[in-house]
């Protein structure tokens, strides 16, 4: 047989059927057949039709989410907590609250005294952060749940489901939270975030199914960039919803939204091409070839997960001290520093819808153009999938570390603090197509469940770091105590880059390679190494 051929065995070779000899042309794993067949693709593809669906669901995942961050204002008594703030200062006898060294400018620090109390609910600042903290204590009880379960019956229904009930939920917050007040409105939101937990593993599970690998950073980026893409609209459309029809509007019209996107969910995507019945021909063919499925059957459900394995995985614990390093980065920035500006600074960023919406904005388009890349550098042989992780996870570490330490040196520059902030979290997206991949990478038949455990974990700081910037400034807002928790934020992602670095990885991991699809080693192996062989057109059949 010529050396550029390979024999393929059907599943028929050990009941004595035949086998075809294909040369490496007609191979739907070679690169050359995958573009042959890419190139016969009807527009708009499924799996771009999947992908676009996909950010929108991101994109309702976090307007529902971040909605009541901004009604929450309009819904609390501001007389009351006026009343209570001037009760606290005047029971302390020490006053040793130290002054900020920034001179207080009237229009940036935006303290004009409300006339008119803007709400009904007399919550003071610790049941505030209850009710926001309260998301987070559902969200970390179904990530583990929500992959396993995913892998077993799909992610299409599973992401359905994890949507639609936070739309609905979102949808009787009011009329719930007028009812029960307090106790309502944290029982609600905690069943929210049981809802949302499962929400990332489901689109890794899909991913799995609907990603070729040499696609995978662009699509998978490009999904998850619309968390970012739900921030910079949730936030100023709730401002505005709020002021002109009442915080209640708010939970309607996104939970309006959420389940028009389900019902379109629905009716446009599938757990795979297989089960897909409007996929052209060429894409089913492309997409399977790709990841080693045969035309005809559709990719087992019911694997085991190797859990012992999981366990002593150290690329495993690598991605997964990296998706913890990137949220504690993230949280800090994001809900903790509007702190620094405010009592340090005397610059209140949340007023300002521009500054609030810039860095969501900025990370939103690294984020794209970041996958983008990755997958450039896989496809044209220029780097490893390994390198582009490690070299993506250290850029979107190392930059926005050094931008938070230099923050807290900017001498009360509040321009200067707001770039470098911008700069900081959009820097942070180039990480997304280092770790944001990276289950996929190590075990795509196991992505959904990699995906819960690393969130599980990630979503740890959403707890842990406010907590962490309430101890060290509590009494004490000043640049020095500031200073602290940049360090300490910065300290987190030093490390993060630094065992990634060491313990990572781009490769199927062995524990995953006994249900890995050869094709799909035999396309990145080509693709990144240029093995691939000339394109044939004989083809054979033998009878053995």
């Amino acid at each position: 047989m010529a050396n550029n051929q390979k024999e393929h065995v059907s599943d028929g070779l050990l009941n004595g059927a035949s086998v075809e000899v294909k040369a490496d042309g007609d191979n739907p794993s070679s690169p050359q057949r995958s573009n042959s067949l890419a190139a016969k693709i009807p527009f708009p593809s499924c799996r771009y039709i999947l992908v676009a669906m996909g950010c929108f669901a991101f994109i309702n995942v976090y307007t529902l989410r971040v909605n009541l961050s901004v009604a929450l204002v309009e819904m609390v008594n501001t007389t009351y907590l006026r009343e209570l703030e001037a009760h606290a200062a005047l029971s302390d006898d020490n006053n040793t609250v130290p002054h900020a060294v920034c001179p207080s400018d009237g229009v940036q620090s935006n303290e004009t005294i409300p006339e008119a109390d803007t709400g009904m609910f007399n919550w003071d600042t610790k049941q505030q952060g209850i009710v926001l903290a309260a998301f987070f204590y559902g969200y970390i009880t179904t990530q583990i749940i929500g992959g396993v379960l995913a892998q077993k019956v799909g992610g299409k229904f599973l992401l359905l489901f994890g949507i639609l009930w936070t739309a609905i939920l979102t949808l009787l917050t009011p009329p719930l939270t007028i009812a029960g007040g307090f106790a309502a409105i944290v029982a609600v939101r905690v069943l929210e975030g049981i809802g949302e937990g499962i929400t990332y593993p489901s689109m890794n599970a899909m991913l799995s199914k609907w990603a070729p690998p040499l696609e995978r950073s662009i699509m998978a980026t490009f999904i998850f960039a619309g968390a970012q893409a739900g921030t910079v609209i949730g936030m100023p459309v709730s401002g505005f919803l709020c002021q002109w029809l009442g915080w209640e509007s708010v939970f309607y019209v996104f939970g309006v939204i959420g389940v028009i996107w389900a019902i379109m969910w629905f009716f446009l995507t599938y757990n795979s091409p297989a089960t897909h019945p409007r996929i052209s021909a060429a894409e089913r063919e492309f997409i399977e070839s790709s990841l080693g499925g045969k035309k005809g059957k559709a990719a087992p459900s019911s694997l085991h997960v190797p859990w012992l394995a999981l366990v002593k995985s150290l690329p495993l614990y690598a991605l997964a001290v990296s998706h913890f390093t990137c949220n504690w980065g993230y949280y800090t920035l994001l809900t903790c520093l509007p702190q620094y500006f405010k009592h340090v600074l005397h610059f209140d960023i949340k007023s300002n819808g521009i500054v609030s919406g810039a860095p969501y904005l900025a990370m939103w388009f690294i984020i794209m153009i970041a996958g983008y890349i990755a997958d450039q550098l896989r496809t044209r042989k220029i780097m490893s999938t390994t390198n582009v992780r490690k070299v993506c996870n250290a850029i979107g570490f190392i930059c926005p570390a050094v931008c938070l330490v230099a923050t807290g040196y900017v001498n009360c520059n509040a321009p200067l603090a707001v770039f470098l902030i911008i700069t900081a979290v959009g820097l942070a997206g180039v990480s997304f197509a280092g770790w944001s991949v990276n289950h996929l990478d190590l075990a795509p038949p196991y992505a959904g469940t990699l995906m819960g455990i690393t969130n599980t974990l990630a979503t740890m700081p959403g707890f842990i770091a406010p907590s962490v910037v309430g101890a060290i400034t509590y009494r004490n807002q000043t640049a020095e105590a500031w200073r602290k928790v940049f360090y300490i934020a910065a300290g987190i992602y030093a490390f993060g880059t630094i065992f990634y670095g060491l313990f990572g990885s781009g490769e199927v991991q062995p524990w995953a390679a006994s249900v890995q699809k050869p094709a799909e080693d035999e396309e990145l192996k080509n693709m990144e190494t240029g093995d691939g062989k000339k394109d044939e057109t004989d083809e054979k059949k033998v009878k053995i």
